[in-house]
Protein backbone atom coordinates (compact mmCIF):
# COMPACT_ATOMS: atom_id res chain seq x y z
CA UNK A 1 0.00 0.00 0.00
CA UNK A 2 1.51 3.31 -0.88
CA UNK A 3 0.34 6.31 1.55
CA UNK A 4 1.36 9.80 0.69
CA UNK A 5 2.07 11.45 4.04
CA UNK A 6 3.60 14.68 5.28
CA UNK A 7 7.04 13.50 7.41
CA UNK A 8 8.37 9.94 6.13
CA UNK A 9 10.40 9.03 9.58
CA UNK A 10 7.58 10.49 11.59
CA UNK A 11 5.01 8.26 10.18
CA UNK A 12 7.29 5.21 9.70
CA UNK A 13 7.68 5.43 14.06
CA UNK A 14 4.59 5.60 14.39
CA UNK A 15 3.73 2.66 12.10
CA UNK A 16 6.87 0.64 13.47
CA UNK A 17 5.02 1.01 17.25
CA UNK A 18 1.49 0.77 16.31
CA UNK A 19 1.32 -1.68 13.08
CA UNK A 20 4.94 -3.45 13.79
CA UNK A 21 5.97 -2.30 10.30
CA UNK A 22 9.55 -2.18 11.42
CA UNK A 23 11.66 -3.99 8.62
CA UNK A 24 13.01 -1.85 6.09
CA UNK A 25 13.51 -3.04 2.49
CA UNK A 26 14.43 0.08 0.81
CA UNK A 27 15.01 3.53 2.00
CA UNK A 28 15.70 5.93 -0.83
CA UNK A 29 16.18 9.84 -1.56
CA UNK A 30 15.27 10.80 -5.70
CA UNK A 31 13.22 12.52 -7.92
CA UNK A 32 10.15 10.77 -9.40
CA UNK A 33 10.71 10.97 -12.54
CA UNK A 34 8.24 8.91 -14.29
CA UNK A 35 4.76 9.52 -12.65
CA UNK A 36 4.43 12.56 -15.42
CA UNK A 37 0.79 12.06 -15.99
CA UNK A 38 0.21 12.03 -11.88
CA UNK A 39 2.46 14.95 -10.95
CA UNK A 40 1.27 17.66 -13.29
CA UNK A 41 3.53 16.94 -15.86
CA UNK A 42 6.94 17.52 -14.08
CA UNK A 43 9.16 15.25 -12.06
CA UNK A 44 9.39 16.11 -8.46
CA UNK A 45 11.99 14.75 -5.73
CA UNK A 46 10.57 12.57 -3.00
CA UNK A 47 11.76 9.98 -0.28
CA UNK A 48 10.12 6.41 0.63
CA UNK A 49 10.36 4.00 2.75
CA UNK A 50 8.91 0.38 2.12
CA UNK A 51 8.89 -1.22 5.31
CA UNK A 52 7.03 -4.86 6.31
CA UNK A 53 5.36 -6.70 8.82
CA UNK A 54 7.15 -10.06 9.19
CA UNK A 55 4.35 -12.00 10.46
CA UNK A 56 2.80 -11.84 6.90
CA UNK A 57 0.90 -9.44 4.63
CA UNK A 58 1.86 -6.70 2.08
CA UNK A 59 3.84 -3.57 3.25
CA UNK A 60 3.75 0.10 3.37
CA UNK A 61 5.41 1.96 0.73
CA UNK A 62 5.60 5.31 3.05
CA UNK A 63 5.95 8.27 0.53
CA UNK A 64 6.83 12.20 0.90
CA UNK A 65 7.69 14.86 -1.60
CA UNK A 66 10.55 16.97 -0.43
CA UNK A 67 10.26 19.24 -3.59
CA UNK A 68 6.58 20.48 -2.78
CA UNK A 69 4.41 20.34 -0.08
CA UNK A 70 2.09 17.29 -0.13
CA UNK A 71 -1.46 18.37 -0.61
CA UNK A 72 -4.25 16.85 1.26
CA UNK A 73 -8.20 16.61 0.30
CA UNK A 74 -10.43 19.49 0.16
CA UNK A 75 -12.52 17.76 2.60
CA UNK A 76 -12.99 14.25 4.16
CA UNK A 77 -13.62 11.22 1.79
CA UNK A 78 -17.21 10.02 1.84
CA UNK A 79 -17.23 6.04 1.85
CA UNK A 80 -17.31 4.97 -1.25
CA UNK A 81 -15.61 7.87 -3.12
CA UNK A 82 -13.79 6.75 -5.81
CA UNK A 83 -10.29 5.52 -4.93
CA UNK A 84 -8.85 3.44 -1.80
CA UNK A 85 -10.95 4.59 0.67
CA UNK A 86 -9.28 1.74 3.55
CA UNK A 87 -6.22 -0.10 4.21
CA UNK A 88 -6.63 -3.36 5.69
CA UNK A 89 -4.42 -4.82 7.96
CA UNK A 90 -4.77 -8.30 9.16
CA UNK A 91 -4.64 -9.57 12.84
CA UNK A 92 -4.44 -12.79 14.60
CA UNK A 93 -6.54 -12.11 17.54
CA UNK A 94 -8.94 -9.01 16.58
CA UNK A 95 -10.19 -8.34 20.36
CA UNK A 96 -6.16 -8.51 21.92
CA UNK A 97 -5.42 -5.68 18.85
CA UNK A 98 -8.50 -3.27 19.85
CA UNK A 99 -7.86 -4.20 23.92
CA UNK A 100 -3.98 -3.14 23.16
CA UNK A 101 -4.59 -0.23 20.67
CA UNK A 102 -3.71 3.55 21.19
CA UNK A 103 -7.60 4.97 22.30
CA UNK A 104 -6.62 8.16 20.74
CA UNK A 105 -6.23 6.55 17.38
CA UNK A 106 -9.43 4.65 17.58
CA UNK A 107 -12.39 4.94 15.20
CA UNK A 108 -14.34 2.15 16.48
CA UNK A 109 -16.27 2.21 19.91
CA UNK A 110 -16.63 -1.72 19.86
CA UNK A 111 -15.55 -4.87 17.73
CA UNK A 112 -17.62 -5.13 15.02
CA UNK A 113 -18.28 -8.17 12.60
CA UNK A 114 -18.45 -8.25 8.50
CA UNK A 115 -21.03 -9.26 6.80
CA UNK A 116 -19.30 -12.57 6.33
CA UNK A 117 -18.49 -12.82 10.08
CA UNK A 118 -15.21 -11.62 10.45
CA UNK A 119 -14.25 -9.16 13.67
CA UNK A 120 -12.76 -5.82 12.60
CA UNK A 121 -12.46 -2.45 13.91
CA UNK A 122 -11.61 0.80 12.02
CA UNK A 123 -8.34 3.15 13.44
CA UNK A 124 -6.64 6.37 12.14
CA UNK A 125 -3.38 7.54 11.93
CA UNK A 126 -2.16 10.63 12.66
CA UNK A 127 -2.89 12.17 9.38
CA UNK A 128 -6.54 10.85 8.59
CA UNK A 129 -5.76 7.68 7.44
CA UNK A 130 -8.27 5.33 8.43
CA UNK A 131 -7.89 1.43 8.40
CA UNK A 132 -9.17 -1.91 9.29
CA UNK A 133 -8.11 -4.60 11.45
CA UNK A 134 -9.18 -7.74 10.56
CA UNK A 135 -8.89 -11.05 11.54
CA UNK A 136 -6.98 -13.72 9.87
CA UNK A 137 -5.66 -17.13 10.02
CA UNK A 138 -3.13 -16.82 7.78
CA UNK A 139 0.59 -16.18 8.87
CA UNK A 140 4.22 -16.69 7.73
CA UNK A 141 5.13 -16.39 11.37
CA UNK A 142 4.46 -15.37 14.70
CA UNK A 143 6.22 -12.85 17.05
CA UNK A 144 3.44 -12.44 19.39
CA UNK A 145 1.87 -8.87 17.75
CA UNK A 146 -1.36 -8.00 17.16
CA UNK A 147 -1.53 -6.91 13.68
CA UNK A 148 -0.07 -8.39 10.62
CA UNK A 149 0.75 -6.87 7.23
CA UNK A 150 -1.85 -5.21 4.38
CA UNK A 151 -4.66 -7.73 3.54
CA UNK A 152 -6.36 -5.85 0.67
CA UNK A 153 -8.51 -2.44 0.47
CA UNK A 154 -11.61 -1.38 1.02
CA UNK A 155 -12.08 0.52 -2.99
CA UNK A 156 -15.15 3.21 -3.44
CA UNK A 157 -16.23 2.70 -7.11
CA UNK A 158 -19.37 3.87 -9.61
CA UNK A 159 -20.19 0.61 -10.83
CA UNK A 160 -20.09 -2.48 -8.42
CA UNK A 161 -20.25 -4.88 -11.79
CA UNK A 162 -17.89 -2.91 -13.44
CA UNK A 163 -15.62 -2.89 -10.64
CA UNK A 164 -15.80 -7.01 -9.86
CA UNK A 165 -14.97 -7.79 -13.60
CA UNK A 166 -11.53 -5.71 -13.26
CA UNK A 167 -10.50 -7.36 -10.31
CA UNK A 168 -11.31 -10.61 -11.38
CA UNK A 169 -10.21 -10.38 -15.08
CA UNK A 170 -7.09 -7.78 -14.33
CA UNK A 171 -5.57 -9.15 -10.57
CA UNK A 172 -7.12 -12.58 -10.39
CA UNK A 173 -10.18 -11.85 -7.42
CA UNK A 174 -12.51 -14.05 -9.29
CA UNK A 175 -14.26 -15.59 -5.75
CA UNK A 176 -17.37 -13.49 -4.09
CA UNK A 177 -16.67 -14.42 -0.38
CA UNK A 178 -20.11 -12.23 0.06
CA UNK A 179 -22.36 -9.61 -1.37
CA UNK A 180 -25.37 -7.34 -0.77
CA UNK A 181 -26.96 -3.93 -1.02
CA UNK A 182 -28.19 -1.99 1.75
CA UNK A 183 -27.30 -0.10 5.47
CA UNK A 184 -24.81 -2.04 6.78
CA UNK A 185 -24.38 -1.50 11.14
CA UNK A 186 -20.78 -2.44 10.76
CA UNK A 187 -19.85 0.68 8.48
CA UNK A 188 -21.92 3.12 10.34
CA UNK A 189 -18.85 4.63 12.59
CA UNK A 190 -17.50 6.03 9.09
CA UNK A 191 -17.75 8.86 7.04
CA UNK A 192 -20.95 8.03 5.23
CA UNK A 193 -21.12 4.89 6.66
CA UNK A 194 -24.93 4.73 7.41
CA UNK A 195 -25.86 5.56 3.47
CA UNK A 196 -26.92 2.25 1.57
CA UNK A 197 -23.75 0.46 -0.34
CA UNK A 198 -23.69 -1.51 -2.99
CA UNK A 199 -20.88 -4.06 -1.09
CA UNK A 200 -18.87 -6.83 -2.19
CA UNK A 201 -15.53 -8.68 -0.63
CA UNK A 202 -13.62 -10.45 -3.27
CA UNK A 203 -10.32 -12.93 -2.52
CA UNK A 204 -8.58 -15.01 -5.16
CA UNK A 205 -9.36 -18.86 -5.53
CA UNK A 206 -5.74 -19.51 -6.57
CA UNK A 207 -2.35 -19.12 -4.53
CA UNK A 208 -0.12 -16.25 -5.20
CA UNK A 209 2.93 -17.63 -6.48
CA UNK A 210 6.07 -15.82 -6.65
CA UNK A 211 9.38 -15.28 -4.08
CA UNK A 212 7.52 -13.83 -1.59
CA UNK A 213 4.68 -15.59 -1.58
CA UNK A 214 4.21 -16.91 1.49
CA UNK A 215 5.20 -13.57 3.51
CA UNK A 216 2.65 -11.19 1.11
CA UNK A 217 -0.15 -14.55 1.48
CA UNK A 218 -3.35 -14.01 0.84
CA UNK A 219 -5.70 -10.62 0.18
CA UNK A 220 -9.20 -9.21 0.01
CA UNK A 221 -10.43 -6.35 -2.16
CA UNK A 222 -14.18 -4.83 -0.91
CA UNK A 223 -15.80 -2.75 -3.51
CA UNK A 224 -18.28 -0.38 -1.60
CA UNK A 225 -20.93 1.72 -4.28
CA UNK A 226 -22.29 4.71 -2.52
CA UNK A 227 -26.07 4.24 -3.56
CA UNK A 228 -27.01 7.63 -1.77
CA UNK A 229 -24.51 9.80 -3.01
CA UNK A 230 -22.81 9.27 -5.83
CA UNK A 231 -19.08 9.34 -5.25
CA UNK A 232 -16.50 11.91 -5.93
CA UNK A 233 -12.71 11.45 -7.22
CA UNK A 234 -10.26 11.73 -3.50
CA UNK A 235 -7.25 12.49 -6.13
CA UNK A 236 -9.36 14.97 -7.79
CA UNK A 237 -7.04 18.30 -8.74
CA UNK A 238 -4.24 16.60 -6.90
CA UNK A 239 -1.20 14.70 -7.21
CA UNK A 240 0.07 11.32 -7.17
CA UNK A 241 1.99 11.21 -4.11
CA UNK A 242 -0.42 13.68 -2.28
CA UNK A 243 -1.78 13.22 1.19
CA UNK A 244 -3.86 9.89 1.42
CA UNK A 245 -3.90 6.22 0.06
CA UNK A 246 -1.88 6.54 -3.46
CA UNK A 247 -1.82 3.27 -4.63
CA UNK A 248 -1.93 -0.49 -4.42
CA UNK A 249 0.87 -2.44 -5.24
CA UNK A 250 1.52 -6.00 -6.39
CA UNK A 251 4.04 -7.98 -6.83
CA UNK A 252 4.05 -9.45 -10.21
CA UNK A 253 6.19 -12.22 -12.79
CA UNK A 254 6.21 -11.27 -16.62
CA UNK A 255 5.36 -7.77 -17.06
CA UNK A 256 5.20 -7.94 -20.93
CA UNK A 257 2.64 -10.97 -20.24
CA UNK A 258 0.58 -8.74 -17.95
CA UNK A 259 1.25 -5.67 -20.48
CA UNK A 260 -0.69 -7.48 -23.53
CA UNK A 261 -3.16 -8.54 -21.29
CA UNK A 262 -4.03 -5.34 -19.49
CA UNK A 263 -4.42 -3.77 -23.39
CA UNK A 264 -6.62 -6.56 -24.31
CA UNK A 265 -8.54 -6.12 -20.96
CA UNK A 266 -9.03 -2.18 -21.66
CA UNK A 267 -6.57 -1.40 -19.29
CA UNK A 268 -3.16 -0.36 -20.56
CA UNK A 269 -0.16 0.50 -19.06
CA UNK A 270 -0.02 4.09 -18.01
CA UNK A 271 3.23 4.48 -16.48
CA UNK A 272 6.05 1.93 -17.60
CA UNK A 273 9.92 2.38 -16.40
CA UNK A 274 10.56 0.53 -19.96
CA UNK A 275 13.50 -1.40 -18.07
CA UNK A 276 15.09 -2.01 -14.62
CA UNK A 277 14.62 0.94 -12.10
CA UNK A 278 16.97 1.09 -9.19
CA UNK A 279 16.04 2.10 -5.60
CA UNK A 280 19.47 2.30 -4.23
CA UNK A 281 18.48 -1.04 -1.76
CA UNK A 282 16.75 -2.65 -4.77
CA UNK A 283 15.52 -2.70 -7.99
CA UNK A 284 12.95 -3.68 -10.28
CA UNK A 285 10.77 -3.42 -13.70
CA UNK A 286 7.36 -1.09 -12.39
CA UNK A 287 4.26 0.10 -13.97
CA UNK A 288 0.92 1.31 -13.32
CA UNK A 289 -2.93 0.92 -14.75
CA UNK A 290 -5.98 2.56 -13.57
CA UNK A 291 -9.33 0.69 -12.34
CA UNK A 292 -12.33 1.98 -14.02
CA UNK A 293 -12.73 4.65 -11.37
CA UNK A 294 -9.11 5.67 -11.86
CA UNK A 295 -7.81 4.30 -8.90
CA UNK A 296 -3.82 3.52 -9.49
CA UNK A 297 -2.72 -0.30 -9.46
CA UNK A 298 0.68 -0.65 -9.51
CA UNK A 299 2.92 -3.75 -10.67
CA UNK A 300 6.50 -4.37 -9.83
CA UNK A 301 8.50 -7.00 -11.05
CA UNK A 302 11.42 -7.35 -8.56
CA UNK A 303 14.76 -7.88 -9.56
CA UNK A 304 17.33 -7.51 -6.60
CA UNK A 305 16.23 -7.10 -3.01
CA UNK A 306 18.05 -6.89 0.14
CA UNK A 307 18.14 -9.87 2.60
CA UNK A 308 20.40 -8.75 4.93
CA UNK A 309 21.97 -5.70 4.54
CA UNK A 310 24.62 -5.45 7.31
CA UNK A 311 26.90 -8.19 5.58
CA UNK A 312 26.24 -6.77 2.02
CA UNK A 313 23.56 -9.76 1.10
CA UNK A 314 21.59 -8.89 -1.62
CA UNK A 315 19.64 -11.16 -4.03
CA UNK A 316 19.17 -11.22 -7.49
CA UNK A 317 15.71 -12.63 -8.46
CA UNK A 318 16.27 -12.74 -12.41
CA UNK A 319 18.70 -15.69 -12.06
CA UNK A 320 16.25 -18.09 -10.36
CA UNK A 321 12.70 -19.79 -10.96
CA UNK A 322 10.46 -16.47 -10.47
CA UNK A 323 7.13 -18.91 -9.72
CA UNK A 324 9.21 -21.02 -7.09
CA UNK A 325 8.79 -19.13 -3.20
CA UNK A 326 12.28 -18.48 -1.56
CA UNK A 327 12.84 -20.35 1.27
CA UNK A 328 11.24 -19.56 4.65
CA UNK A 329 14.55 -19.23 5.88
CA UNK A 330 15.64 -16.74 3.75
CA UNK A 331 12.57 -14.64 3.93
CA UNK A 332 13.20 -14.71 7.66
CA UNK A 333 16.23 -13.17 7.34
CA UNK A 334 14.95 -9.96 6.31
CA UNK A 335 14.08 -9.74 10.10
CA UNK A 336 17.29 -9.13 10.78
CA UNK A 337 17.08 -5.80 9.41
CA UNK A 338 14.55 -4.57 11.54
CA UNK A 339 14.56 -0.86 13.12
CA UNK A 340 14.30 -0.93 16.53
CA UNK A 341 13.04 1.81 18.58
Amino acid sequence: MGIGIPNVHDAWAWYRKNLSMDVPVFEEAATAALMLPYTGGAPHDRHAILALNMQGGGGFEIWQYTSRTPVGPEKPARLGDYGINICKIKSPSVKLAFANFDKTYLVSKQIEKTPNGQLHFFIKDPYGNMFQIVESNDWFSQRGDDTGGVYGAIIGVSDIEKSKEFYKTILGYDTVIWEDEGSFNDLSILNGGRNNFKRAILTHSETRKGSFSPLLGSSQIELVQNIDHPGEQIYKDRFWGDLGFIHLCYDIIGMKALQEECEAAGHPFTVDSANSFDMGEAAGHFSYIEDPDGTLIEFVETHKIPILKKIGWYLDLRKRNALKPLPKWMIKSMALNRKKD
